[in-house]
């Protein structure tokens, strides 16, 4: 009698083939969808724009065409037409001249069909890209979700919003994610924290992560660890609160961070030192140790981050790794007591102030411009 249980092996291939273009078909519809949609709203914009050009709407009565434009759309094809959808679409067009402009005839003619959308951006040679967008920029833009634009219509300064473009598609932000960014004033944290000579690179490049004083930002926003700040906490309070919002505190620490310890034990003989956090970071292959200290910086943190930052990379680095990257991360920090203990030429240990709460974006924002 044939035997017709099949080959383990062979079947186990025969799910594994399947599955893998089944999830490559559910990636490829999700991106068709989401192209589509993006192409779409665009279209939309632009009609809208175009239809009060030509018949001169003066604002007032922009709102007004827009509830009613709504209503109509609304009756025929259901959600996601409401005055304020259509007013972003209205804004995106303006805003992200990215599609080649259809064409005067196609949008004005009342007799012949409307051109339908191309479910592609193209941003090929040739194509009309506003000079907003720097080189990256734009080839990141295919990459972003309508969600993704809604939220950097929000962002006028178009540095910041080309900061914003780059770091979505490289990080793969989902729109929670760059709301959180935009709202914790990462770019301006950023551009605080760097030498005036490469801020341009931000809005240029993204985030560029190359050396020690690349992965710092000054200050540290932990608002997700929702504590207040005139609660009394400890260090320990602090540190599990983190490790319970480690995702989030990854997104804050930014690129190609990866968790390795909590309390890891030091010993010398009978006594014992414990290190609060370690990190590990890829892109400098370096350790990067994290003490955390809940009032002002003291001299004699310093001390202690050093004789850790000493240990790593007598004890734990090898040879093809950098040398151990030591953060102090304190409530208060004293740029005197930072200077006077550590050499001239340190590159290895940095104090960094943590924020219990969002930023103030506007005193930011004119600390930057006093800045640059």
């Amino acid at each position: 009698m044939a035997d017709n249980k099949p080959n383990i092996q062979h079947y186990n291939k025969l799910v594994s083939s399947i599955s893998k273009i089944l999830s490559e078909a559910k990636s490829n519809i999700a991106t068709t969808v989401n192209t589509t949609m993006v192409v779409t709203n665009w279209h939309i914009g632009q009609y809208i724009v175009k239809y009060e050009q030509g018949g001169k709407e003066r604002a007032e009565y922009g709102t007004q065409l827009l509830k009613r434009l709504s209503e109509d759309l609304t009756k025929e094809f259901g959600r996601g037409f409401s005055w304020r959808n259509l007013y972003n679409m209205k804004e995106f067009y303006m805003q992200f001249p990215i599609l080649q402009t259809l064409s005067a005839k196609s949008v004005n003619s009342e007799n012949k069909k409307l051109q339908t959308p191309s479910a592609q951006l193209s941003f090929e040679k040739g194509q009309t890209v506003s000079a907003k967008f720097s080189d990256k920029a734009k080839a990141s833009l295919s990459k972003l979700t309508w969600s993704h634009f809604v939220r950097l219509l929000s962002v006028k300064d178009e540095n910041e919003r080309n900061f914003y473009i780059i770091e979505t598609a490289e990080n793969n932000w989902k729109e929670r994610e760059l709301d959180r960014q935009i709202n914790s004033s990462l770019y301006e944290r950023l551009v605080l924290s760097k030498d005036k000579k490469n801020v341009k690179e931000l809005s240029e490049k993204g985030q560029q992560i190359q050396s020690e004083q690349d992965v710092l930002k000054d200050p540290l926003v932990l608002e997700f660890l929702n504590i207040r700040q005139e609660e009394q906490y400890s260090e320990n309070d602090l540190e599990t609160a983190i490790i319970n919002n480690l995702g989030e505190f990854l997104l804050e620490l930014g690129k190609g961070f990866t968790f390795v310890a909590r309390q890891q034990r030091i010993s010398s003989g009978t006594e014992h030192f414990y290190i609060d956090l370690v990190f590990y970071n890829r892109l400098l292959r370096s350790f990067v140790i994290i003490d955390l200290k809940i009032g002002k910086l003291k001299h004699q943190d310093i001390g202690q981050m050093q004789m850790y930052v000493n240990y790593y990379d007598r004890e734990v680095k090898t040879e093809n790794e950098n040398p151990s990257i030591g953060i102090i991360l304190c409530k208060e920090n004293d740029d005197f007591v930072v200077e006077y203990t550590l050499p001239e030429d340190n590159k290895q240990i940095f104090a960094n102030e943590y924020k219990l709460y969002l930023p103030n974006k506007k005193e930011l924002q004119k600390l930057l411009e006093k800045y640059l």
